[in-house]
């Protein structure tokens, strides 16, 4: 007997099978043509019930003309594993229908029992379009779930393989099925997936089927791939089959790597901004007592000293400075510039920074380039960028800076962490280098991090970039291969439109001369020995001076003293913050002036209103600085 026809089933099980295929057309007789099962499908197309065809012979009743000998046909049945004819049979009232009548050999309780299905030719044409259809269907469902799905057989080997699958991997079905799955997998899989499959049919012990897993698959090219697999096992013609479903978590880990690396450079950004703050401080204590000094000082060598010392001092404002970018904490002024504009007319200073052997070649695409930036910052950034790219070019090549508008979509921006979705000014700046390996990569942002010699570089060149475009709201990415060279991709926001370049263009406001004056002058810091130096400063100048440690103390001194006509103050304090202390006093006396300062601009604090104003100084700052502010707001 063909075992792949003769499935073995208990006297309920048969019944159940009824039940479950009711509305077809099944009819159960043994080998006597006794009929034992009639389902309510051969109710409907031949017109008896069952009661009524129970016990009675089935040639008799379906074919009582009939020269069909049931002896042979079972007999073909145990040699071929089947049997299936066109037969007319009759329905009760006497018509004659036209069946496709299929019979298959069965077991009941140990018993041999035949199952026929009969199909109506009537129906037979809808039947075989609903099939077609739900296959269409059932392809079109496979085709377009995003999952790719490969069926193996209980040996390994490749059954099915979708067209999500064939993206997926490389490789077309045809080039597969038939084929054992461990092609898709890399080492050490490839070797022990047949033993997994083993183990499992002789054990029932799983290790990889029926499980969602992270595993790596393997490309036609060689390349591998982060994967999540789910396997599921079910039962086809007596046989095993296992059918996985994978889905490609290469996106998925690029933005979670994405998410740690920004965390990282935020936690670090958190800190070195607190330290500059902090250090800033010091050296507006030593900066102004030096300056002091210097006025009461008159023998030379202890000038040069002097001078020596306060040289040393802007040294350290400038490093602090390129903390406080990296860390996001530097105040910036920024203005609707052209970038396009700001970029050519900076290139010639460039060229001259990174020499004759460098060529430089810029590149101004389109129109609508404006933003809202910090133009002499992105200056900066781009010296920055231009003397790192000439480093990497120790025997020349090509530097090219590239300025052009771009639209990033919601899918692109999703693969990037505190990246929003729309209109950007790309400033890309690309030499022909050295490159970075994915080591360096990964690090080039951190301040301090460096790949050149000792004493060649302080590594912050990189950080303060990576601090200044994401304060301004943009967005930085470095594409490098090692011996290919480096890419830098500045993305910043991109104006609505033209409107208010002529208000970016205005002149910038002139600076008076340094004279005094005598109006009366609140110092609000709550660091005692910073507030010894303002006070003295302006004291110097002419200025009747009150002083306070925080906000509160500041508005009793206020209440006591309305002949104050300008606050002074820091923004970072404790309890009441500096626009919290400026907000209430532009309330209750909107005709104070008002001067902030901190050692770093919180981005929700010093806000866009603040820079546009003027009234900010950046610690540590100069006298001269300090009294060109004030005459500024009081004039």
């Amino acid at each position: 007997m063909n075992e792949t026809a003769k499935v073995g089933l208990r006297g309920h099980d048969i019944a159940q099978l009824v039940a479950v295929l009711n509305p077809i057309n099944v009819v159960v007789h043994g080998v006597d043509g006794v009929i034992s099962h009639w389902s309510a499908g051969s109710a409907d197309l031949f017109g008896w019930t069952a009661d009524e065809v129970a016990g009675l012979h089935v040639i008799e009743l379906l074919q009582p003309d009939s020269s069909l000998d049931i002896g042979v046909i079972i007999d073909e049945i145990r040699r071929d594993g089947a049997w299936k004819s066109n037969l007319e049979y009759r329905h009760k009232d006497g018509h004659t229908i036209s069946v496709l009548s299929r019979w298959v050999l069965s077991e009941a309780d140990g018993e041999p029992v035949v199952i026929q299905l009969n199909e109506d030719f009537r129906s037979a044409a809808s039947v075989q379009e609903s099939l077609a259809a739900r296959e269409a269907h059932f392809r079109s469902i496979l085709q377009t779930v995003p999952e790719a799905m490969v069926v193996i057989d209980e040996v390994g080997t490749i059954t099915s393989f979708s067209s999500t699958a064939e993206e997926l991997f490389g490789y077309e079905s045809e080039e597969v099925e038939g084929r054992n799955v461990a092609i898709l997998m890399p080492s050490p899989d490839r070797e022990n997936h047949d033993r997994y499959i083993v183990n499992y049919l002789t054990s029932g012990q799983r290790r990889i089927i029926g499980l969602g897993r992270v595993v790596k698959g393997l490309r036609k090219d060689g390349s591998t791939f982060p994967m999540e697999l789910a396997v599921g096992e079910a039962i086809s013609n007596g046989k095993r089959i296992f059918t996985g479903f994978i889905r490609d978590l290469t996106s998925r880990h690029k933005i979670e790597e994405e998410l740690r690396q920004a965390q990282k450079m935020e936690a670090i950004g958190q800190l070195t901004g607190g330290l500059a703050h902090d250090f800033n401080n010091l050296l507006t204590v030593i900066s102004g007592n030096l300056e002091m000094l210097e006025m009461r000082v008159t023998e030379p060598k202890a000038l040069t000293l002097l001078q020596e010392a306060q040289g040393a001092t802007d040294d350290g404002a400038k490093l602090t400075g390129q903390l406080l970018a990296f860390g996001r904490r530097q105040p910036l002024n920024p203005r609707l510039t052209d970038l396009g504009q700001l970029v050519s007319s900076f290139s010639e200073l460039i060229r001259r920074t990174i020499g004759d052997r460098v060529e430089l070649r810029t590149t101004i695409r389109g129109g609508g380039n404006e933003g809202l930036v910090d133009g002499p910052q992105l200056q900066n950034a781009l010296l920055n960028l231009a003397l790192n790219a000439r480093d990497a070019m120790p025997s020349g090549g090509l530097l090219t800076i590239e300025v052009n508008r771009v639209h990033l979509d919601f899918d692109y921006a999703q693969m990037y962490p505190q990246l929003r979705a729309g209109d950007y000014v790309l400033v890309a700046v690309t030499d022909t280098g050295t490159g970075m390996t994915e080591e360096v990569k990964q690090r080039a942002f951190e301040p301090f991090f460096t790949t050149k010699t000792t004493g060649a570089g302080t590594g912050l060149g990189l950080s303060m970039v990576y601090g200044f475009v994401r304060q301004s709201g943009g967005h930085i990415q470095i594409y490098s291969e090692a011996g290919q060279g480096t890419s830098v991709r500045l993305f910043l926001p991109a104006a609505a439109g033209a409107a208010g370049l002529a208000a970016a263009a205005e002149a910038a406001r002139s600076q008076p001369a340094v004279p005094g004056g005598s109006e009366t002058i609140l110092v609000v810091e709550d660091d005692p020995r910073v507030r010894r130096v303002a006070v003295a400063r302006l004291e110097s100048f002419g200025y009747t001076v009150h002083e306070a440690g925080n906000g509160n103390e500041a508005l009793v001194v206020l209440e006591k003293h309305p002949e104050v006509a300008l606050v002074f103050t820091d923004i970072a304090m404790p309890g009441m913050s500096g626009d919290q202390l400026a907000k209430i006093v532009r309330e209750q006396r909107p005709d104070i002036k008002i001067l902030f300062t901190s050692g770093y601009a919180e981005p929700d604090v010093a806000g866009r209103q603040l820079a546009a104003d003027g009234s900010w100084l950046k610690k540590p700052y100069t006298a001269r600085e300090l009294a060109v502010e004030l005459r500024a707001l009081l004039d």
